[in-house]
């Protein structure tokens, strides 16, 4: 019998109905930028970060006082002061702060994903603090990749990918899907390089169309935190 534990790799949300009552803790991982993003937010001292999937929801806290961000497409909301740009959070004006936030596909992922037992959020930026979490936890993982609008994306994958490598090499872990199976050796292939193998990837090309260069390098680059947001109550927190 085998007592190894699942770590699993779900493309896209959409699919996410096939999954989600199988696994106690789901990684919910936008690369380029959101999940990055919360990560950078909660390094440079946000007390907590609400995710909302609709720009009403968040036009809604903004009237109520709350400092409010929001994404669609790669840019900036009209009406907001800041979208999903890593760079954005590192200012002094949210240490200590709740924000709002709504992105194209993270904060959808989050929305969906929200009713499993544990929902973290991963990136590159805490990849191997999460690895090293994740390891520690009961039951079994699903690595959420949020894509773009609902399609399979590189980057995301990837990154999933680094998580399955990593648990199943410790040995107590195992994947059986197919999805899993891929997502590791596109993460083998591309570890040497993020960068270059994401060139051609459609939402690099999307970002770079839009002058976002710099926050492509910084998303792309590894371990420059150990903070693990964890979904509580409808909140991003430090776990």
């Amino acid at each position: 019998m085998d007592f190894r534990k699942r770590v699993e790799v779900c493309f896209t949300p959409g699919e996410f109905p096939y999954f989600k009552d199988e696994f106690q803790t789901v990684v919910v991982i936008d690369v380029l930028r959101a999940t990055s993003a919360i990560c950078t937010a909660f390094e440079y001292g946000v007390a907590a970060i609400i995710p909302v999937p609709t720009i009403e929801e968040a036009l809604h806290y903004k009237q109520q006082g709350y400092l409010a961000g929001a994404e669609r497409k790669g840019q900036i909301v009209e009406g907001f002061d800041f979208g999903n740009s890593p760079f954005s959070y590192m200012k002094e004006e949210f240490r200590g702060k709740e924000i709002v936030l709504t992105t194209t596909n993270g904060t959808k992922s989050l929305d969906v994903a929200k009713d499993a037992p544990s929902v973290v959020v991963g990136s590159f930026l805490n990849l191997e603090a999460l690895c090293h979490w994740l390891l520690k936890q009961d039951g079994d993982i699903l690595c959420l990749c949020s894509g773009w609008q609902d399609k399979f994306n590189l980057e995301d994958t990837i990154c999933a990918g680094a998580i399955c490598d990593f648990l199943i090499t410790t040995g107590n872990y195992t994947s059986i899907e197919d999805s899993s199976i891929a997502a590791k050796y596109l993460f083998l292939s591309a570890k040497d390089n993020y960068l270059g193998y994401l060139k051609s990837s459609s939402h690099r090309r999307r970002l770079k169309n839009l002058n976002l260069n710099e926050d492509i390098k910084f998303c792309l680059t590894p371990n420059q935190t150990d903070v693990i947001p964890i979904l509580k109550n409808g909140k991003l927190v430090k776990a």
